[in-house]
């Protein structure tokens, strides 16, 4: 359900038409790409148009084609293998047009019902980005409904939250949800290398230290199981919380 108070704030603050460019990382997906994509078509946002780039980073279980039914209602680039999702994400960035960027999972973790939520405090002028929080609205969880553990999940994210906030001096509740809005010149700014889940690190702490503004709002969140095809393991932790340290200190 979209924020209709969030869209009319959005609608009275905006001084013209922009364009949201939702970039879509995807790797074999073939279950949910499909109704995420209609969720993302269904998103609307007051005075914004709406441009779907969705990267398919190798899949091998049929997304592929399953993207190429959606014609020209999206723009696909296709990696001949896969290479990560940090690198699909800045392949995304990289194709898009828009001068809103925002990056969107392939699953059905999270609801594009939240996008006017997100870009209301970059297109009010309060922000040159958005972090989305998962535990504003929801508390942390620790099993799935079918009794699978996600304390691993639980604890890592208390450990990247703590520490980002720490060596950053901002004061964050999440810093891993999937929804990351931008506006298009920061990213164009801001120079990325990072391959993997850590590319969302690398981008907040390069932010954090250029200086720009950066709010937090709440969003909606849904998780998935391993059997469900959730892909982020506990080894990618430990990669993102090198990227916290790595980019307080290394040049860029």
């Amino acid at each position: 359900m979209i924020d209709e108070l969030a869209i009319s704030r959005i609608a009275s603050g905006a001084s013209r038409s922009s364009t949201l460019s939702v970039i879509i990382p995807v790797m074999n997906e073939a279950r949910t790409i499909a109704p995420l994509l209609r969720n993302v078509q269904a998103a609307q946002v007051s005075g914004v148009r709406i441009e779907i780039v969705v990267v398919d980073d190798g899949s091998t279980d049929g997304t592929r084609e399953i993207l190429e039914r959606f014609g020209q209602d999206i723009r696909l680039i296709l990696h001949d293998r896969n290479r990560g999702k940090g690198a699909a994400v800045r392949s995304g960035f990289q194709a898009a047009t828009g001068d809103l960027l925002l990056i969107q999972d392939a699953d059905l973790e999270y609801d594009a019902g939240d996008y006017p939520r997100l870009l209301e405090p970059i297109l009010q002028g309060e922000a040159d980005a958005v972090i989305g929080s998962r535990f504003v609205l929801h508390r942390p969880r620790f099993f799935t409904n079918d009794g699978r553990p996600f304390v691993s999940h639980f604890l890592g994210n208390m450990a990247i939250i703590w520490l980002t906030n720490l060596l950053y001096g901002f004061r964050a509740t999440d810093y891993e949800g999937c929804y990351k809005v931008f506006s298009r010149h920061v990213i164009q700014e801001t120079p990325l290398v990072s391959n993997g889940f850590e590319l969302d690190n690398e981008i907040i702490c390069k932010l954090f230290r250029r200086g720009w503004r950066i709010k937090e709002v709440p969003i909606r969140y849904v998780p998935r199981g391993y059997r469900e095809g959730k892909k982020i393991r506990w080894q990618h932790g430990l990669r993102m919380l090198w990227a916290i340290l790595k980019w307080r200190v290394a040049p860029f």
